[in-house]
């Protein structure tokens, strides 16, 4: 059973940064390709990042040179780590795993303010 549970969300102010987390077990992580995406209040689902089983990466042009996503496929573990946090990042974040059987975990709460 693919299970997925993201933490190190939180209140923060502008300019901060966060590392968000999330583990992952019930299948084979090191070879799956992850993401992360977003759902601000209102608003629907975006598409943050992903990283393939090889470590490549791509972002979307809203994030794209202040995240970064990573793995330690060791310890089945994805990464998102987040610097010059603003308003527009608060959201929920959720860790995806892609293509088959993909599922999602249940969120962790981001929220940037003053």
């Amino acid at each position: 059973q693919v299970q997925l549970v993201e933490s190190g969300g939180g209140l923060v102010q502008p300019g901060d940064s966060l590392r968000l987390s999330c583990s992952a077990t019930g299948f084979t992580f090191s070879s799956s390709h992850m993401s992360w995406v977003r759902q601000a209040p209102g608003k629907g689902v975006e598409w943050i990042s992903t990283i393939n089983d090889r470590g490549q990466t791509t972002y979307a042009d809203s994030v794209k040179g202040r995240f970064t996503i990573s793995r330690d496929n060791a310890k089945n573990t994805l990464y998102l780590e987040m610097n010059d946090l603003n308003s527009e990042d608060t959201a929920v974040y959720y860790c995806v795993k892609v293509g088959i059987d993909s599922a999602r975990g249940q969120g962790t709460q981001v929220t940037v303010s003053a």
